[in-house]
């Protein structure tokens, strides 16, 4: 049964994985914005959610007895990170254009939030469909 969970929250679990990791990439340029020489990084999301969704996690750890309890997820995921092509670049080096990081900024957040409305909906029809309502 609860492997059948896993397969049915599966995809929008590692969504969510990546865009939490997306949100940090950008607001690690935001805080960067007034450093000289910082260069903005982000990553294609598409591209990551494809890796994390093709990723497989059947190679666990040998334990010694089965009570021992299995290492927990670590949260991070292999990403590319690439850097962002300013507009126009500022005069000390630095390639963070706020305008253009709080808007991913933001995007990222809504489509966080859609996720898990998606999820939260899908765990209501699971419970609706095993209380038998």
């Amino acid at each position: 049964m609860l492997n059948g969970l896993d397969e049915f929250l599966a995809p929008r679990l590692k969504a969510l994985d990546v865009r939490v990791q997306r949100g940090e990439v950008l607001a690690s340029n935001i805080a960067n914005a007034d450093t000289p020489n910082y260069k903005a990084r982000d990553f294609d999301f598409a591209q990551a959610l494809r890796g994390a969704v093709a990723e497989r996690k059947d190679i666990g750890l040998m334990r010694t007895s089965p009570r021992h309890l299995s290492q927990p997820h670590s949260g991070s995921l292999p990403l590319d990170l690439g850097y962002r092509v300013p507009v126009q670049a500022s005069i000390d080096g630095n390639t963070v254009e706020m305008d253009t990081e709080l808007a991913q900024f933001s995007d990222n957040a809504l489509r966080m939030q859609a996720d898990i409305t998606f999820m939260s909906a899908r765990l209501r029809s699971l419970q609706i469909a095993i209380t038998g309502q």
